[in-house]
């Protein structure tokens, strides 16, 4: 069976930039550009995440910098306006903070960003520690593996567990993630499993099957340029 999927603990970052409740707001603005983040945790305590402070959170400051501003007051969402008058973190920030635990698949953690609309999430344990920072582009991380690694993994967790004994007479070829099945089969109830079980190797783009009963033309290649024993 094809392995367990990549967890977001194999992509995160560990070391993050966070920032205390009482961080002010120019604390926060330096802190951003110094360690160039658009966006930080904020903790309490031993390092218990309690928020995030984007740079959205900060734009009103600018925004309504002519408006009338009313407190930010904590235990309720502030208005722009609200955030305008903000100073520190705790008043700033977007809170309760949407995380994610480590253990969480990349497609789990991608479906909360989506969802959600954030571009990044704090990795928490489960008491809500602070274990490191997941992105966007750490969940694209996967799709950077070589075509060969995933030939190697769709052959030894895939091909050989649908095909026993004649898994080696199945063509398996990765172009730029795209994963070509080609051989003749008894039964094509397999095509579907051998797709689901395919798109689940990471770093797959998208699989193409060439996995037919039809029996080879009288040349002895099958309408896909296969013989009957799947090879060309």
């Amino acid at each position: 069976m094809p392995q367990t999927p990549h967890i977001v603990s194999d992509v995160m970052t560990p070391t993050v930039v966070a920032v205390g409740r009482d961080a002010p707001f120019k604390e926060i603005v330096r802190t951003m550009e110094q360690w160039k983040v658009s966006a930080l945790p904020v903790l309490e305590g031993e390092d218990r995440v309690v928020g995030v402070v984007s740079e959205a959170d900060l734009l009103p400051k600018e925004e309504f910098r002519d408006e009338d501003r009313g407190p930010a007051g904590e235990g309720r969402p502030p208005s722009g306006v609200a955030k305008a008058g903000a100073a520190t973190a705790a008043e700033l920030m977007s809170a309760p903070a949407i995380t994610v635990h480590g253990d969480v698949t990349l497609a789990q953690a991608a479906r909360i960003m989506a969802v959600r609309h954030v571009k990044r999430l704090p990795v928490v344990d489960r008491l809500g520690m602070l274990q490191g920072i997941v992105s966007r582009a750490d969940l694209l991380k996967v799709f950077l593996r070589a075509d060969e690694d995933i030939e190697e993994e769709v052959r030894r967790t895939v091909v050989s567990y649908l095909f026993p004994g004649f898994g080696h007479a199945v063509h398996v070829d990765v172009r730029d993630g795209v994963v070509t099945l080609r051989r003749r089969i008894r039964d094509t109830s397999l095509v579907p499993v051998a797709v689901r079980l395919v798109r689940a190797v990471e770093g797959v783009v998208d699989v193409e099957p060439h996995l037919t009963d039809r029996p080879a033309d009288p040349d002895g290649t099958g309408a896909d340029g296969t013989g009957a024993d799947g090879a060309r």
